[in-house]
C-alpha cells in the first residue's frame, strides 16, 4: 500500500473474529505519542484537508463471543502527512461501544512514516476492565514484517468502497 494507490495491495480478508477459544486481541506498545484525555469523539475526518477516507468499525466480544457493550476505545494515528498531532487533538479521540459492543470511527488513511508501516493506535477498556493498548494494521503493506511491532493477528479486514476505504477488526478482551 506505500507506492501507488493503496489498492493495488489490499487484499479481503476472512473476518476478524477471533472468539470461541482463540487468543485475545495482543497487547502491542503505546508508543511515544498517546495522550490522554482526549475528546468523546467519533470522526477524525474535520481534522484534516484531503486525505483517503477511512472508515474502521467492528465490535468488541469476550473470548466466548459474547458483546461487551460500553467498552472505552480510544483512538490516536497520523493523517497523509505522517505527523502526530502533539499540540491538540487532532486524529485523537474516544468512544463507547454501543450495548452489541459495535464501534465505527470514520478518520482517513495513516501514512507509512519512517520506521514504522501504515497504522493505527487504540487503547480498549471494558467496563471495569483492564486497558489493552494495540495497533490496527492494515494487509498487504510492504512494510508490515519490517516493523518490529507488527502482529498479523492485528491485520484489520480492508476493502476498497466507492466513499473510500472500509476496515474492519473485532477486538476479543479476555475479560
Amino acid at each position: 500500500m506505500e507506492s501507488g494507490s493503496p489498492k493495488d495491495a489490499v487484499k479481503t480478508l476472512t473476518p476478524t473474529v477471533r472468539c470461541n477459544g482463540t487468543p485475545p486481541t495482543p497487547a502491542l506498545r503505546e508508543g511515544p505519542y498517546y495522550k490522554p484525555d482526549t475528546p468523546l469523539r467519533t470522526s477524525f475526518r474535520g481534522d484534516v484537508d484531503g486525505g483517503t477516507p477511512l472508515l474502521l468499525h467492528g465490535a468488541v466480544r469476550t473470548l466466548d463471543g459474547k458483546p461487551i457493550g460500553g467498552t472505552l476505545l480510544d483512538f490516536w494515528q497520523v493523517g497523509d502527512a505522517g505527523v502526530y498531532d502533539g499540540d491538540g487533538f487532532g486524529l485523537r479521540g474516544h468512544q463507547f461501544a454501543d450495548a452489541e459492543g459495535q464501534w465505527r470511527l470514520e478518520t482517513v488513511l495513516p501514512a507509512v512514516y519512517p520506521g514504522r508501516t501504515r497504522h493505527v493506535h487504540v487503547k480498549v477498556q471494558s467496563p471495569g476492565g483492564d486497558v489493552l493498548t494495540t495497533m490496527l494494521y492494515f494487509p498487504g503493506e510492504r512494510r508490515n514484517h519490517l516493523d518490529k511491532y507488527f502482529r498479523p493477528e492485528c491485520l484489520m479486514d480492508v476493502r476498497e468502497t466507492p466513499e473510500g476505504w472500509d476496515a474492519a477488526f473485532t477486538f476479543v478482551l479476555d475479560v
